[in-house]
């Protein structure tokens, strides 16, 4: 790099201290940004990535965080030194940021257009139509559908997928000079995957824009990055050229990330098991309200006519887009939202039946959510959280009982047990990912919705978790309804497919013989853009 970097990161070390003890999650870490250039950071979760990203803008908790060395030189200033005041102006200007879990970054209480409009006017000073207008090109850009509708919509009535679009859309509305991204297409489907990058792309061309991207998904980084650093334990262990390090990994941890992806056969389907879940025409409609009157105009509907059949030690697949439907049906096969048509749970038609009619089988019928963080209690321990199905439950166990149950789920998902005594701020994304499947897991159900399951995860973790969902499927033969955007982890545990856009099904059958023959052109652009993003760049699915 010839001329002078527009970020400096030199011998950054970030320590936590609690209760009289201190930890080192980043030690002595050192990179340089040059203008209009990509550097990735990656490793697995709790590697101290986003630690050393939140740190360009002093993000972190302090005082409970502090830096014994470093310096993060910005544009010529030293941000380390820098007062509150001069931070706030570059905050949101200068350089902005794409945190990894949309929910955490949305204000829950207002409109999408009023948090857009807010940064608009703070930054540019655009207030009324101009607002409004350049609050529609944002979201055409990051391919949010009939954006005129989804001005006065909450962050709660748009999907995963949908949310972190609106994020990314707040992030760049003020063409920052440097974008540092935080996992930002976790959450997004592949094809929306690729026209973000495209996006971003295109903004590094025509403004010249930087960018620290973090991420676990290697296929991204080596289509998207210039260069890339790898940290493992608080450490950068290799650093160049993404085409060097991907074709010439010198450091062991390089290449175990490099071979790893989830692997494996789903189960032998078998015919002759019992039925544990079955749908017949489900349909869930929105209404749509105008007038004085609030009377119904028109609906949304989100699931329109969907029949499945899920037996034991079975998973049944559900890709699509983001706002498809997927997680709609999994949540009314779930009984946590009203739907119509039939459905069966382990013989009993529960379609009917009212919150307190399903709380006996609710230990039996088990949901892991995409955003770990918005459904872990943050008053409560680890420990308390797993055990507290327990506790409804299985009220015959003693303490001592429920202890064991939960050291055993920990280490089920490969944590240490004795992080029970811990909160969920205390991990990683990651990590509270593994901490909500083991609180689904240690009551050992029948049926587990699985919402994404996969998508915090880094890829070593990924496929440790394929593995342990296989081999807890085999022990107690489990039916998984696995909801997820990564075709690659579908792939290797979905006996059956059902393919979903906007509500309907467009394919559905063996998950062998749609992923190997595909029939709609939908899915095959689907396939396509899952297992080659350049695919979509020659001829994918545009929202």
């Amino acid at each position: 790099m010839t001329e002078k970097p527009l970020l400096s990161v030199r011998d950054l070390s970030v320590a936590f201290h609690q209760g009289g003890r201190e930890s080192l999650a980043v030690d002595r870490v050192s990179f340089d940004i040059g203008k209009g250039e990509i550097v990735a950071l990656v490793g697995e979760s709790g590697s101290g990535k986003s630690v050393s990203a939140a740190s360009v803008l002093k993000l972190l908790p302090y005082p409970s965080a502090s830096h014994p060395s470093g310096e993060i030189l910005f544009d010529g200033r030293d941000l380390m030194t820098s007062s509150e005041a001069e931070l706030r102006k570059v905050r949101g200007n200068d350089i902005t940021m794409i945190f990894q879990e949309p929910m955490t970054s949305l204000n829950p209480l207002h409109t999408i257009e009023r948090q857009i409009g807010e940064i608009l006017g703070l930054h540019q000073g655009l207030t009324g139509a101009a607002a409004r207008s350049r609050i529609l090109e944002l979201l055409n850009q990051v391919g949010i559908r009939q954006p005129e509708k989804r001005l006065t919509a909450y962050p709660h009535e748009l999907s995963g997928g949908q949310r972190q679009r609106v994020m990314i859309a707040m992030a760049l509305a003020n063409r920052p000079k440097l974008l540092i991204a935080d996992e930002p297409t976790t959450a997004l489907d592949v094809t929306v995957q690729a026209q973000i990058l495209e996006l971003l792309a295109k903004l590094k061309t025509e403004h010249g824009m930087s960018m620290l991207f973090i991420t676990h998904d290697l296929g991204i980084v080596r289509k998207f990055a210039d260069r890339v650093c790898v940290m493992t334990k608080g450490r950068i262990v290799e650093a160049g050229l993404v085409e060097e390090i991907f074709e010439r990994p010198q450091h062991d941890y390089t290449k175990k990330l490099l071979g790893s992806e989830p692997r494996g056969e789903p189960p032998v389907a078998d015919q002759t098991k019992p039925v544990v879940m079955e749908g017949e025409g489900i349909r869930v409609w929105f209404p749509i309200k105008a007038g004085f009157l609030r009377k119904t105009v028109d609906h949304v509907k989100a699931v329109d006519g969907v029949d499945l059949t899920l037996r034991a030690g079975q998973t049944l697949g559900v890709v699509g887009e983001s706002g498809s439907g997927k997680t709609t049906l999994g949540l009314a096969l779930a009984r946590l939202i009203s739907s119509r048509g039939r459905i069966s749970f382990i013989g009993k038609d529960i379609n009917s039946y009212s919150y307190g009619d399903m709380r006996p089988l609710r230990d039996r019928l088990q949901i892991v959510f995409q955003d770990p963080f918005g459904s872990l209690s943050p008053r409560m321990s680890v420990g308390e959280i797993i055990a507290e199905g327990l506790k409804v439950h299985e009220k015959s166990l003693s303490a001592d009982e429920r202890d064991k149950r939960v050291c055993w789920a920990l280490e089920e998902v490969g944590l240490d047990p004795q992080t029970r005594w811990r909160y969920p701020h205390e991990f990683s994304g990651g990590q509270r990912q593994r901490i909500a499947i083991a609180r689904a897991m240690v009551l050992k159900p029948r049926f587990v919705m699985l919402d994404e399951p996969t998508s915090a995860l880094d890829m070593t973790v990924q496929a440790q978790v394929v593995d342990l969902l296989r081999e807890l499927q085999a022990r107690h033969d489990l039916a998984y309804l696995f909801i997820s955007h990564d075709l690659k982890v579908v792939k290797a545990l979905a006996n059956d497919l059902i393919v979903m856009r906007a509500g309907k099904v467009v394919e559905q059958g063996p998950a062998a013989t749609i992923f190997n023959a595909p029939k709609q052109e939908y899915t095959r652009a689907l396939m396509a853009a899952a297992f080659s993003l350049e695919a979509v760049e020659a001829g994918g699915i545009r929202q």
